[in-house]
């Protein structure tokens, strides 16, 4: 069968759904692997995978919708073209724009990924009132569309099966949750933390939603009785609208509450140096960046927020705190300075987790065989 998978960039393509890219073609499948900036070095990577790497246009924080009608009559143009004959995409706008060129051009298997719900559904007030109304409005509708046309639509958490389900934007029989990307264990083999200094580790897009301001306040807060302590933050500056100012970033790097290594296009050697991995996220589908955490062995704090609070076992491999509640967040992470063996204790725990629910090559069986593939 010809498979169009449709995404963002090629980075996501290549390292987040490469075991299922290469799943897809060794079950005989032809795969084109859709995103919109591909380099030599990333169609490069995607050939080794077995699949087809494809270019096309996505804007993707843009609202322009001449814009977003050219991306989806030359998504039609291109499964017509390549005689496409089953189309899954990820990520909202991918998987909007996908839908209707592939109804358009007559590809009869659709399916969708919903990795999460997206910022329009998460409050983080980064719009004002009536804008969010209005994007949260005509957003529901399309998905609301979107979903109907898609034989089934993967979710990561059981919050956001529920939530589809309230707001009336898929039935129960269309959802089917999976636990997340998934993570090659394999790749990313348990390693001893560090413990002295105790090192946490936050790894993000540089957005407010996903906590930043909290982690930079404990950080700062736990400073004051344990000045040895580091606060390492990996994120490049994002173009989202609710984005951090590089400014605010460097004023803690400045002033000594973090440290700020910028964009890194390999997480492994700095989960080998660090002893808790630290989510405040306001929402997630089920983070990737703490899945590598857990397989790595390393504690995780992060939010009752849906999807991060199926990566913690509450007291056992790391410890749940409120969103957005800078205190709590500031006395668990002391609770690693004051008792270091924790580390170990909870790391473990952390790769036992990963083992029984985020083993990539169980999920993308899963997702196969769903699909009929």
């Amino acid at each position: 069968m010809r498979i169009a998978v449709v995404g963002t960039i090629s980075y996501s393509m290549v390292s987040f759904r490469g075991p299922l890219l290469r799943a897809l073609t060794k079950a005989g499948h032809e795969v084109y692997a859709f995103a919109m900036d591909y380099s030599m070095a990333s169609e490069e990577q995607v050939r080794e995978l077995g699949a087809i790497p494809v270019r096309y246009a996505l804007d993707r924080t843009g609202t322009n919708p001449f814009r977003d009608l050219h991306s989806i009559f030359l998504l039609r143009s291109l499964f017509r073209g390549f005689a496409i004959e089953l189309v899954l995409s990820y990520f909202i706008k991918p998987i909007i724009y996908a839908t209707i060129a592939a109804q358009l051009a007559g590809v009869r298997k659709r399916y969708a990924i919903l990795p999460g719900m997206g910022y329009v559904f998460t409050e983080s007030g980064r719009f004002p009132g009536w804008r969010h109304r209005a994007l949260n409005t005509l957003l529901k509708g399309l998905l609301r569309y979107v979903f109907a046309k898609n034989e089934r639509v993967f979710v990561y958490n059981t919050d956001d099966e529920q939530e589809l389900q309230k707001l009336n934007l898929a039935t129960s029989v269309q959802l089917k949750r999976v636990n997340g990307t998934g993570i090659d264990l394999q790749q990313y083999p348990q390693v001893a933390g560090r413990t002295s200094p105790v090192t946490f580790l936050l790894a993000a897009r540089l957005l407010k939603e996903k906590g930043i301001r909290e982690y930079a306040k404990a950080a700062r807060s736990v400073k004051v009785k344990y000045p040895e302590a580091r606060f390492v933050l990996l994120g490049g500056i994002d173009t989202n609208p609710g984005a951090i100012n590089k400014d605010v970033v460097q004023a803690w790097v400045e002033e000594g509450v973090l440290e700020w290594p910028g964009y890194v296009t390999d997480i492994k050697p700095w989960l080998a140096d660090s002893s808790v991995y630290v989510l405040p996220s306001y929402r997630e589908g089920v983070p990737r960046s703490t899945q590598e955490a857990l397989a790595t062995g390393r504690p995780v704090i992060t939010t009752y927020a849906p999807g991060c609070k199926d990566t913690v076992c509450d007291g056992v491999n790391g410890f749940l705190v409120p969103i957005r509640d800078v205190e709590a967040l500031a006395e668990r992470m002391i609770r690693f300075i004051t008792q270091p063996e924790l580390i170990k204790t909870m790391g473990d725990a952390s790769r036992r987790l990963a083992e029984e629910r985020f083993n990539v090559h169980a999920i993308n069986r899963s997702l196969l065989e769903v699909m009929g593939l």
